[in-house]
């Protein structure tokens, strides 16, 4: 009897260790298994959501997400306006560090892009020395890329819908789908997808565009910031501006009933953020927060991590960041840092930001942001904050502003926006969270004057600003003779029965199709796929090939077939 119960024991204690070690064996599977990752993406709004303290837009859909997210009280723009902003995030570089500075180079804005771009005969803008300017797809150094095309490497499926605005064509290699029907539940199998859906309902343009539909919110009601004149045009902007808020957070909705309906909210990292800060006058455009500053939050998987961080984050840290989170090596020359993920970097201690032309008014400002303190460098101080750009005087409230000002009806801190400025401004972000009063000059700020100037010395110390050189003489460097360069043509290579790929232009992609049939141009619904190891055909099948390095103009067609 006793012999029966030690083999007894023994059997239940072997079983627990058994299924003990499969437990665990799981736990590290799951552990290896990669995120899927959604960014939900709206434009030209400030941090004026309810979970940061502005319960004006009745907002629903986010607020349930962020009881689930981890909130960002300190995210930053790179630049106070989109294409800069956004060659940032898809390339992880500042745009002064690759020449995507300006506002904007060309008609690049949405999918794969225009790829065409008219020439100073036709575009009427002048940059800083006076000369005539073209459109141009900014040539960008040859070892950066898109951040996508690693990710694609490593196993994803990456969908953006559709906005890219980059200040370049987007390569074929960026994307396995870019275009408004673009979406994750077209990945094969379960195949782990990242993927991009971009909201334009909170844009600039939606102050104008969308006058004919009901305000949600009453132009009573609303917050009016001490840097506008509080009056019936201005009330009904900013109404337009929250009303439009919430027709964003109800499309916010739809893309999270989708997850759920599939199943797949849970196991998704879902992040929420405006491309730069706020529509009004004196936001967009802006080096100052009303500019830069953003909402974002991240909802981790099954919520793990909630509530408030002061951390700062730029918008250069979220590509290191996203291939930090799904285990893609982070390339070294991106500038960026990840805040998330098996390789996060320590924490920042500032953010920086610059500001050069947009649309037909250039200009020249660096800036370094630290928790606290904002240091802004004026390269033309001569030159007065206000830009008049065209494109803005199209807010309903701008005509009476301007008005205003040439009634000299403003008050001064109003007035202060049409004024020159100082070589230096620096300002206590704590006490002065519009930064309206310049405290440079005061002897209590000089040591911090001192930390926020070194801080952007050290930041641009060694680096290549392509800012610094007249625009038109960085078109002549990106594009010889003011023509595009073409990416050569790829180079087919058969071996022991494999296809080998090659460009001879540095810094190319390549990009490739296997069919059944020929293919006699590029089709960018195809799916095309990244080349990165020597391909294998059946028989019958067609190879068919495209390089672009990013900035040129993509290649011929390579084609060849298995016989």
């Amino acid at each position: 009897m006793k012999k029966l119960l030690n083999v007894f024991i023994y059997v239940l204690v072997s079983t627990f260790l058994l299924l003990s070690c499969q437990s665990i064996n799981t736990k590290k599977n799951k552990q290896k298994e990669k995120p899927n990752i959604v960014w939900i993406v709206t434009e030209d709004i400030s941090p004026i959501l309810s979970f940061y303290g502005d319960h004006t837009a009745k907002t629903p859909n986010l607020d349930a997400l962020a009881k689930e997210s981890m909130i960002y009280d300190n995210a930053y723009a790179t630049v106070g306006v989109c294409a800069p902003s956004r060659s940032a995030i898809i390339t992880g570089m500042y745009p002064t560090s690759i020449g995507t500075i300006h506002m904007r180079t060309g008609k690049d804005i949405f999918g794969w892009g225009k790829r065409v771009y008219l020439d100073s005969t036709k575009v009427n803008i002048r940059d800083l020395s006076g000369k005539k300017i073209r459109q141009y797809s900014a040539v960008i150094p040859g070892n950066v890329k898109c951040f996508t095309e690693y990710l694609r490497k490593n196993g994803y499926y990456c969908t953006n819908n559709p906005k890219t605005d980059y200040q370049f064509a987007a390569p074929l290699t960026a994307w396995d789908e870019n275009s408004w029907q673009a979406h994750w539940k077209h990945r094969p199998g379960n195949k782990p997808f990242f993927a991009v859906f971009n909201i334009g309902t909170t844009h600039e343009s939606r102050l104008w565009r969308n006058e004919n539909l009901p305000l949600t919110v009453s132009p009573d009601s609303v917050p009016v910031p001490p840097f506008l004149p509080d009056n019936a045009a201005t009330r009904k902007t900013i109404a337009r501006l929250y009303s439009n808020v919430e027709l964003m957070d109800k499309e916010v909705g739809i893309f999270i009933k989708q997850l759920k309906d599939a199943g797949l909210y849970d196991n998704t990292i879902i992040f929420f953020y405006s491309d730069h800060g706020g529509p009004l006058p004196r936001e967009k455009r802006e080096i100052y927060d009303t500019g830069l500053k953003v909402p974002f939050l991240v909802k981790d998987i099954n919520s793990r991590h909630k509530g408030r961080t002061d951390r700062l984050i730029s918008f250069v840290d979220l590509a290191p960041t996203v291939l930090s989170l799904t285990r893609t090596p982070i390339p070294d020359y991106m500038e960026g840092k990840a805040f998330l993920g098996d390789r996060q970097a320590a924490p920042r201690q500032y953010v920086y930001g610059s500001s050069d032309r947009f649309d037909e008014y250039s200009d020249r400002i660096r800036s370094a942001r630290s928790k606290r303190y904002l240091y802004i460098k004026n390269d033309y101080p001569e030159l007065p904050k206000y830009k008049d750009i065209h494109y803005r005087k199209q807010i309903p409230m701008m005509p009476v502003f301007l008005k205003l000002h040439k009634e000299a009806k403003l008050n001064p801190i109003q007035e202060s926006w049409f004024q020159t400025k100082n070589v230096e401004e620096l300002y206590d972000c704590q006490k002065d969270p519009y930064q309206l009063n310049d405290v440079s000059d005061k002897p209590e700020y000089k040591k911090a004057l001192n930390e926020m100037r070194q801080a952007l010395h050290k930041h641009l110390d060694g680096k290549t600003d392509y800012g610094k050189m007249p625009e038109s003489e960085l078109i002549a460097k990106m594009w010889p003779n003011y023509q595009q360069p073409v990416t050569a043509s790829v180079l087919i290579e058969k071996k022991n029965g494999k296809y080998y790929l090659s460009c001879p232009t540095k810094g190319a992609s390549i990009a490739y199709l296997i069919t059944d049939k020929p293919v006699e141009k590029i089709n960018f619904d195809a799916r095309w796929q990244v080349y990165e190891q020597p391909l294998t055909l059946r028989k019958g099948q067609y190879l068919t090939t495209v390089a672009q390095r990013i900035g040129y103009k993509e290649s011929s067609l390579t084609s060849s077939n298995s016989k």
